[in-house]
């Protein structure tokens, strides 16, 4: 492989890999606490439209990425209320977030906007920028086009791994925050509020997922388009099982999707392919291969994960 390619595919690796990584760390909080998040894909929708809706009225990328947080909170907040205050099902209530946060969106956008599920297209000032870093001209091109050249939500996101690493294992917080996900009981009996931190855990893994959304549709893209997370939600939860619930496996397991994804896009962008035929083929391949890794990689590792021992169980407060 071409030297310069491959430093295309790097690039490309980390641009894909952010919303992941973002929401899979967003899942590594709620579920540590012990609350099964498959709403990941919803909020972070609902927060690819706030943010795109937002910069395209208002025109301030920065006030669109906080609209955009507070959109997947306030979902993190309804799905915190059905299964921490109600004891719902998890399983149910994240399933219903996604649809909800699906037909919200839609909604919105054809009221606002009257385009059918996608908002206006975003100018250069109205989205986040690649960021030229210090010596981008005078060093080489792994620099510049890996390491330099980001926009500033990928820098937060690998800033975000070291953080969560540092607040789970070396903090209160976060020691209390994992005791509750294996057991609630013992946490109650010592005076701290179940129901608090699992909400703290929730408000977190809304906040994260919120800045996951506003980088697809205001970084990635430039647009909010009907759907456009592509399931990147479950792709999380996969990376996060797959990296048994830790943070720096985490950042692994979704680089190698980001990998797998970019590579498929370097393939799709180089071939020459005349038959209508096989260029549907090409391109199915191409959008599905990250979802067969995911499939491959669950079958031969999620049977050595062992989640929190609470995760999907409601607390009920012994009397």
């Amino acid at each position: 492989m071409d030297f310069d390619i491959l430093i295309q595919i790097l690039g490309a690796t980390l641009r894909v890999a952010t919303p992941i990584l973002l929401a899979c760390l967003a899942g590594l909080y709620s579920e540590r606490s012990g609350i099964i998040d498959i709403g990941l894909d919803g909020k972070m929708l609902i927060a690819a439209f706030a943010s795109a809706a937002t910069a395209a009225v208002v025109g301030n990328v920065w006030v669109a990425l906080g609209v955009a947080v507070l959109a997947s909170s306030a979902l993190a907040l309804i799905q915190g209320l059905a299964a921490i205050t109600l004891r719902g099902n998890q399983l149910i209530s994240g399933a219903a977030i996604n649809m909800l946060a699906l037909g919200t969106a839609y909604l919105l956008s054809q009221t606002m906007f009257g385009t059918g599920g996608q908002t206006p297209g975003l100018g250069p000032d109205q989205r986040f920028m690649g960021i030229e870093l210090p010596f981008h001209d005078a060093l080489g091109g792994f620099y510049q086009q890996v390491v330099s050249g980001q926009s500033v939500i990928v820098y937060f996101a690998l800033a975000t791994v070291p953080l969560t690493w540092w607040v789970l294992y070396r903090t209160r917080f976060g020691l209390r925050l994992r005791a509750v996900g294996e057991a609630p009981n013992a946490v109650d009996s010592a005076g701290i509020s179940v129901a608090r931190l699992r909400y703290s855990a929730v408000l977190i893994a809304g906040a994260l997922c919120g800045v996951a959304g506003a980088y697809l549709a205001t970084a990635q893209a430039a647009a909010y388009t009907d759907g456009m997370t592509a399931n990147r939600g479950f792709i999380a939860l996969a990376a996060l099982i797959f990296a048994k619930w830790r943070p720096y496996p985490a950042l692994g397991a979704c680089l190698l999707f980001g990998f797998v994804e970019a590579v498929g896009y370097q393939v799709q962008g180089n071939l020459n392919v005349d038959s209508r035929v096989l260029a549907t083929l090409v391109d199915f391949l191409e959008s599905s291969l990250p979802y067969i890794l995911t499939v491959v990689i669950l079958a031969g590792f999620v049977g050595k994960a062992t989640p929190p021992a609470a995760g999907g169980v409601p607390y009920v407060k012994e009397r």
